[in-house]
Order: C-alpha cells, then structure tokens, then sequence
C-alpha cells in the first residue's frame, strides 16, 4: 500500500506569498511603542485627535435602525437592496440622468469597491469581445493589478504622474491610450486619484473623451471618493457624468466607505450604463441577467447592514444635508491639513517646491519622498507611510502636522547635503588641484553646473541650517 503524499500542494507549486504591504504597514506602526509615531498610510479618515469618525449622520441612521421593528436579517436580493442601488445611481450618475429615466442603467450591490472593480473585471473577462488589455494609470491602486489579472486580462499602464511636476503627464496619458489598440479597456479614477492626489481638468476630460471616442475604448470608472474629495458631490461625479452624456457605453465601480465612513461594512455599487437605441433596455437586462449569475455564484447576495445605513441616507431629505455637511467637515479638514503642510515645510526652507501637496486633492498626497527617505522616516522618527511615498492626508492633525514637517525638512536636507559631498568628491577626483569656480573641461563644466544647481535648490545656508535641526530634532 503506497504512502500518501503529506500535501498536493509543495512548496514549488504553492509559494509562501508575500505580505500585503499596507496592512503590513499597519501591523508595523501597531506595534511601535513610540509616542509621537505617525499613521500616514491606511486610506481612512481620522479627526483632529487621531482617532476614527464615526459620522454623525450614520450614527443617526444606526438608531433609526435599531429602533424599527421590521428590520430583520433575511437574506437580501441577489442584487441587493433595491432602495439602496437606485439611490446610488441617482448620487454618481445624477438625479436627472438621461441614462436612468431611459431605463439603461443596471445597477448591483457589491462587497464595496473592491467587489464592484471584482464584478466588472469578472463580467469584461467573460463577455468583453476578444479578451481586450486593460490599462491602468501609472501609479495606480496597487489591488486594481491583482483584481484584473486574477480574471485573466491581460494588463498595461498608461503614464499619469510626472515626478519632475509632481502633477499630470497628460502629453503621456494621451499618447499611451491612443496608442492602446482599438477597444481596449481603459480604468479611469473618477476623483481623488489613489495614489497621487491628481486629477485631469474639465477640459482635459473633455479631450480624453474625444479619445476614447476615437479608438472606440471601453471607460472603465473606479469611484471610492465621490464628495470626500471636493466635499461637493456633484463636482467629484462629473466626469463620470459627463462620458454618460456623450453616449459612452461604461462601468462604474462605485465604494461607501469613505464618504460615509463605512469601512469595514463593505457597502458599494456596480453600475453598468449602456449607450441609448432602440435596443437599449433589451441590451441592459441581458448584461443585468448575466451580472446576477457572476454575483450568485460569487457571494450569492450582499451583506444587508452598510447598505441599509447609506439607504436611509440617500433617501432622505435631512438626513442627506447632514451627510453633506459631514462630507465638507471631513474634505475641510483634509484641505486644511494639506495648508498647514506646505506652509510648514516651505517656514522650515525645506528644498524644493512643495506646491504641489495643496495642487494635489483628496486623501492621499504624492510627496515626491524616494523609498530611501521613507524608510528612514519610519526607522527613525516613527513616521509610517508606503514606500512610493504617499501620504494618508487624514493622518495629520494639528498635533502632528509640525512634527511630521520636520521630519521630512531632515531627511531632504539630508539628502541634498549627501549630494553635494558627492559632487565636491567628483570634482576632487576630476581635477583634484582645481577650485570649484574654474573649469577647465566639458567633464567639469557639466560637474558644476550641477553643483549650483544642488546650492541653489538647498539655498545657501541650509546646510548649516539642517545640522542645526539634526540636533534638536527629537528634544
């Protein structure tokens, strides 16, 4: 009798797998003893004392709840609460919508965004003609590559952020998606762009739609932060009501938990918006049928109780005002804590421009910090943010704001100090009797010019200025 193997599964065919880097984060700061550590990377908001907001309009609406006798835990639709997916079609497509009234919209409820992007992904992979590449921007939410590919559609990038601005590569964007080959699937973040903080213009949305138009592209919309970015709602949705008006056929993934503060109930929405014909309704209730089949064989239906807090909210009249005031509450402080930042850090002489943290929207900030200075901000002023450099706005608070400045004015001055100890080390090995105002070849033309270039980012007493703030840094 032959023994049996002790697993189908070895090592060589089952990999241990790597830690997810942002709940790692998080374990990471859970665990630092440290008094004065930062939390800069988890995508939740928190208020002035650092500590998670429970909305007061959710608290509202839990009470409601909890008081009425016909609330029950039966299972939901398949689709969900009806209440809730039609209330947040009218919140992301708007009330007025053609779409809606025309009876081409089918909306489903989903275990938040990351089940909407889930459900569509898994929809495009199983019907989209021709198994169509998927472009993302460049960064981008790092789950949208895991998302796609574990459906099996091909991914590529298309580039967004310029390191050299700290804003949009829009001549790139552009490039890259007329570039992708016709029908192809671009994913579009609708507001607040995770990680940058950047997003298009009006205009510049109005061009891109001329695009896609043109290469016939399929608009794929991911939307986490409709009224957390602006704090108005209709300004965060408009650009995804703006491809609705001009006949694009597209999807939305549409997520609860930052606007309404419901993180761990996992509330959200997948919209799918056909164009408008004689064979639209036909056309959505083929797409709405086949939805239903992906979402029952997935999770048979969805969790009852995020979605019945957002209902009560949507659909009602008080209720919704006090949500948007909540809405401008958390969005304000997010704006004013990106003031305080780049005021701090351009106080201190910090080099560089720091303009682009209040250009930037939302709740994440693209620092322009390499992984080097992040990782030395964590290891030595408790400082804890992912390794591209992004910030949590939400983090900071006025308790903090001065503190984390600080930090990050030593480790860029640091840096710069670091550069011209290599430069004035070049020089030396070039034309080791030459003083650094004369030069006498190309080699050492260029070397200069570089050198000043370093001075006058760093300004001309900054140096001694950061030893200074070395010292006192942690008193």
């Amino acid at each position: 009798m032959s023994q049996l193997a002790a697993t189908s599964f070895p090592a060589d065919l089952v990999p241990q797998a790597p830690e997810d880097p942002l709940f790692g984060l998080m374990a990471a700061y859970r665990a630092d003893p440290f008094e004065k550590k930062i939390d800069l990377g988890i995508g939740a908001y928190r208020d002035d004392n650092a500590k998670p907001w429970v909305l007061p309009v959710v608290k509202k609406a839990d009470a409601i709840l909890r008081d009425d006798p016909t609330v029950n835990h039966e299972y939901l639709p398949i689709a969900g609460l009806p209440a809730f997916t039609s209330a947040a079609a009218k919140l992301i497509l708007g009330a007025n919508s053609a779409a809606i009234s025309d009876k081409r919209v089918h909306s489903i409820q989903t275990i938040s965004g990351t089940g909407a992007v889930h459900l569509g992904a898994l929809f495009l992979s199983k019907f989209y003609p021709g198994k169509p590449t998927v472009y993302f921007s460049n960064p981008t939410w790092a789950n949208h590559n895991q998302i796609f590919s574990n459906v099996h559609l091909p991914i590529a990038t298309y580039p967004y952020f310029s390191k050299a601005t700290k804003g949009l590569d829009f001549t790139g964007m552009k490039r890259a998606i007329s570039d992708a080959p016709n029908h192809s699937i671009i994913l579009l973040h609708a507001c607040a762009h995770n990680p940058t903080g950047v997003d298009p213009t009006q205009e510049q949305w109005k061009e891109l739609a001329i695009l896609l138009r043109e290469k016939s592209h399929f608009p794929f919309f991911d939307c986490a932060y409709q009224g957390f970015a602006s704090g108005d709602l209709a300004k965060d949705a408009w650009a995804v009501r703006y491809f609705v008006e001009q006949g694009f056929e597209l999807c939305i993934a549409q997520s609860f938990a930052k606007n309404f503060g419901l993180y761990g109930e996992r509330a959200g929405c997948f919209h799918f918006v056909t164009s408008a014909g004689a064979e639209a309704q036909k056309t959505i209730s083929r797409i709405g049928s086949q939805l239903a089949i992906l979402q029952r064989s997935e999770i048979s239906n969805p969790p009852a109780y995020g979605a019945r807090i957002a209902s009560l909210i949507l659909n009602d009249e008080a209720l919704f005002k006090e949500w948007e005031a909540n809405l401008r509450t958390m969005s304000g402080r997010i704006i004013d804590m990106r003031k305080a930042l780049r005021s701090k850090l351009e106080e201190l002489g910090t080099p560089g421009t720091w303009n682009h943290i209040t250009d930037q929207i939302g709740m994440f900030s693209f620092t322009g910090l390499s992984e080097k200075q992040v990782l030395e901000l964590r290891d030595v002023a408790h400082v804890y943010m992912t390794k591209n450099g992004r910030i949590s706005m939400a983090g900071l608070n006025t308790g903090n704001v001065e503190y984390f400045a600080k930090a990050v004015d030593r480790y860029v001055q640091v840096t710069i100090l670091q550069l011209e100890v290599y430069m004035r080390g070049l020089f030396s090995r070039y034309h080791p009797e030459a003083d650094l105002c004369s030069s006498s070849s190309t080699v050492l033309q260029k070397l200069l010019l570089t050198y000043l270039i370093l001075r006058e980012l760093a300004n001309p007493n900054s140096f001694l200025v950061s030893l200074e703030k070395r010292r006192n840094f942690n008193k």
